[in-house]
């Protein structure tokens, strides 16, 4: 009985495992998610980018006109720029990477656009070659580069580094550009960030630390001393340029306002905290460019 009953299972199994077979399987449908009309459209434009980039910045421009609401026109204005890049036309570049900006201030390729366009203006700014935020001076008798930097507005550093020169020597005769251009700086605490302007044109945006609890100024300062490699006067010591202990770094920009200014640090933790005493706290390869810019009586403005 035994055997015949395991014998009955299994024949009850087999009938069982061959009706499952015999069934016809069930296919997965498919779903096919129609492409976005914008991305063809980009799509469409940038298959013809190398051989007629006239043609494809046309056709990327209109990804812009009819979907401006898009990531896809962010990406066509990006590839515009690049266009431009490749055809070494830095001044459309530049006015391409500007567009991105201002159209689409929260975009994620808004600072890759602002790295860029930094390239683009401190090589202009630092270039012997005439612009036209500058003039060529002919060095008198009895200059010095003091004297040209004070009678211009600017810094001997940056005369120095637009000319190329190794040092402070110069001889009458000489032609030296001189960057005549108005610069000022706006602090936004929010975004811990620093704009630097040239006549009111967006120059560079550079990552700042600010003060804890608040304590950064709000307003409107000028800088009115340039230190380079300041002393730290902390209260009840002071502690010499270069110690590790000295927290203001290698350079120091001082606001109308007392006690407070731009400065580079010694910690090389991310720069876009609030842990200053209220200063403006930069990376020292940023504020040491910094400095060589901007002159005594530059503007900033902080706003929270």
């Amino acid at each position: 009985m035994r055997r015949r009953f395991i014998i009955g299972i299994i024949i009850v199994l087999a009938v069982f495992f061959f009706m499952k077979m015999g069934q016809p399987k069930k296919q997965v449908e498919e779903i096919i998610v129609p492409m976005p009309e914008s991305e063809i459209a980009l799509n469409l434009a940038l298959e013809i980018k190398t051989n007629n980039p006239e043609q494809a910045v046309a056709a990327l421009d209109k990804v812009v006109a009819d979907f401006p609401q898009t990531l896809d026109a962010e990406k066509a204005i990006v590839s515009i720029a690049d266009i431009y890049n490749k055809g070494q036309d830095t001044e459309k570049e530049k006015q391409a990477l500007n567009r991105l900006i201002e159209q689409y201030p929260g975009s994620a390729l808004k600072d890759k656009a602002l790295d860029r366009l930094a390239t683009i203006n401190l090589d202009r700014l630092f270039s012997r070659a005439p612009s036209a935020n500058s003039i060529i001076y002919e060095v008198q008798p009895g200059d010095s580069l003091y004297k040209i930097a004070k009678q211009h507005n600017t810094n001997v550093e940056l005369i120095q580094k637009t000319n190329n020169l190794n040092n402070s020597l110069i001889k009458p005769g000489m032609k030296l550009k001189i960057i005549t251009s108005v610069f000022s700086l706006f602090v936004s605490k929010t975004d811990c960030l620093m704009t630097l302007k040239s006549d009111g044109e967006l120059v560079k945006v550079y990552k700042i630390g600010i003060g804890r609890d608040n304590s950064t100024p709000v307003g409107q300062f000028k800088v009115v001393n340039r230190i380079v490699n300041p002393v730290w006067y902390k209260t009840g010591a002071i502690v010499p340029a270069g110690s590790q202990e000295n927290i203001l770094g290698t350079r120091w920009l001082g606001f109308s306002e007392p006690g407070y200014g731009i400065h580079g640090t010694v910690d090389n933790q991310p720069i876009q905290q609030q842990k200053t005493q209220g200063c403006v706290r930069m990376m020292n390869n940023d504020v040491e460019e910094l400095f060589v810019i901007v002159p005594v009586g530059t503007e900033i403005v902080i706003i929270d």
